[in-house]
């Protein structure tokens, strides 16, 4: 009887909390949009099993010698993971609408604003007490403004380690859930007819432009922001290996096997930082919230300003592309170009918005720089 009552007490069911079971269903919450919605699977189907996989009591995967905690060591606080991400986006990255339109570089850096109003939001609050964040700390919440997961997590392991975890899960859920966050403020701010605005054609670039152009903007920007080497520099050795065109074995390594097998251990590990003990506590909470308001500032942002620049030129942009001025590629771009097709069916914005996407890419790996810079130093 003594036996069979030990085994009892060794299960998961007689060891499972209240807030271990909310975790799980939070997993399966992850896992139905993935499959059944279609939200970023890539993404949310490695957090929500890694959610679940946490949260089984008894079973300490998530904790030091588990292995979803040895995973998160070597990958993430390390920051290997990050930059073996940005190698393989900038290696799927097209620059060519970007350099067809200049001007939607402006749209990118409008939406990075929302990591710096949030940066300020976050240190007023420290300031009247409702939470306890330091400059650094409301540095790296900041930075989830940009919807760029692997910047995130590289910025909160150089600023605030403490709260990575709670960081790479709020960064990488606002990514996932891209679809459901961005269009409703892009219909608050747009008219009908602002959304039928059609575009004109992109003008050619040529292959060497898009060789040069890498080259070009690391050496700009690193340089000048020596602490953004990291991040862009990846990211433009990536884009160089597909562009070149003579190293196409290492390319494709690059763009699929390599940047699939990361993104697997990433979502395991962002998935492990959901446990219960660690993610319902009230500065967690604050991180999530205060994240949402960035990224929601941030595609507010580039919306306006592409208003605003409609007013100073004839040649119009479709306020839509603005949204995709955050980092989230190429989600933003097809939540652009979805709602551009709802108010005109033959109104293809998917190019055109990748321009403001890649340059929030750019655009969020040097406001990671800038803060990293003066915050840390």
């Amino acid at each position: 009887m003594e036996q069979l009552l030990n085994l009892w007490h060794n299960t998961g069911i007689y060891q499972i909390a209240p807030g271990q079971a909310f975790m799980i269903a939070i997993g399966m919450l992850l896992l139905y949009l993935a499959i059944k919605k279609n939200f970023e699977p890539l993404l949310l189907v490695p957090i929500g099993f890694g959610a679940v996989l946490a949260n089984i009591p008894g079973a300490g995967l998530a904790e030091p010698g588990g292995i979803l905690y040895l995973f998160y060591t070597v990958g993430i606080e390390s920051g290997a993971f990050p930059l073996i991400i940005f190698m393989g986006v900038g290696a799927m990255t097209d620059f060519g609408p970007l350099l067809s339109n200049p001007r939607t570089l402006f749209l990118g850096a409008a939406a990075q604003f929302g990591i710096f109003a949030t940066l300020l939001g976050a240190v007023l609050l420290s300031t009247f007490g409702i939470f306890d964040f330091s400059l650094a700390d409301a540095a790296a919440i900041g930075i989830i403004g940009g919807a760029d997961g692997p910047t995130s997590i590289y910025v909160a392991s150089k600023l605030a380690p403490d709260l990575l975890g709670a960081i790479a899960v709020a960064s990488y859920s606002y990514m996932a859930l891209v679809p459901l966050i961005q269009p409703p403020i892009m219909r608050a701010l747009t008219t009908e007819s602002e959304r039928k605005i059609k575009m004109v054609q992109q003008r050619h670039v040529s292959h060497r432009e898009k060789i040069v152009f890498p080259l070009v903007l690391l050496l700009l920007v690193a340089f000048l922001l020596p602490d953004a080497a990291p991040l862009l520099g990846m990211f433009c050795f990536g884009n160089l290996m597909k562009e070149c065109a003579v190293v196409d074995r290492l390319s494709n390594t690059t763009q699929n096997s390599l940047i699939n097998t990361v993104t697997i251990f990433l979502g395991l590990s962002v998935g492990s930082k959901l446990r219960a003990e660690e993610f319902l506590d009230l500065t967690t909470l604050g991180i999530l919230i205060l994240g949402m308001v960035a990224f929601s500032i941030g595609t507010a942002s580039g919306v306006i300003m592409a208003k605003l620049m409609n007013k100073m030129s004839k040649t119009q942009l479709n306020p839509l592309i603005g949204s995709a001025g955050v980092s989230a590629v190429p989600m933003a771009s097809r939540v652009s170009n979805k709602l551009g097709l709802e108010s005109d069916p033959h109104n293809f914005l998917l190019m055109h918005a990748m321009g403001p996407n890649v340059a929030g890419v750019i655009g969020s790996a040097v406001a990671a720089g800038v803060l990293i810079n003066y915050v840390a130093g």
